[in-house]
């Protein structure tokens, strides 16, 4: 749950305004949270990020097997490829599902 509570917060920022508004974000984070699967047990934490903060995000990434991490964040991105799992921006995710 942190991590969605992080996702919660960090949608609320004013400069997403410029892409959606924020009923429509906090919409896309409902949506996302019912469509989300939850990992409750982690038995390995991750310390590899430049910023302490993130490594959350590598934790779940790795206990959840997941194939992607989509962030902007710039202490993430340069880890790409991290343990098999790409981590890329929105825009280049967009490209891959559409």
């Amino acid at each position: 749950m942190e991590t969605l509570n992080e996702i919660r917060t960090v949608s609320k920022r004013s400069k997403f305004d410029k892409y959606n508004t924020y009923e429509t974000r906090q919409l896309i984070v409902d949506e996302y949270e019912q469509s989300a699967i939850f990992i409750e047990k982690i038995t390995t934490q991750i310390v590899a990020c430049r910023d302490p903060k993130d490594d959350k995000f590598l934790t779940l990434a790795v206990a959840a097997n997941a194939n992607y991490i989509v962030t902007g964040d710039e202490d993430l991105l340069v880890l790409n490829l991290f343990q098999n799992i790409q981590i890329i921006k929105p825009a280049d995710f967009l490209d891959i599902l559409l």
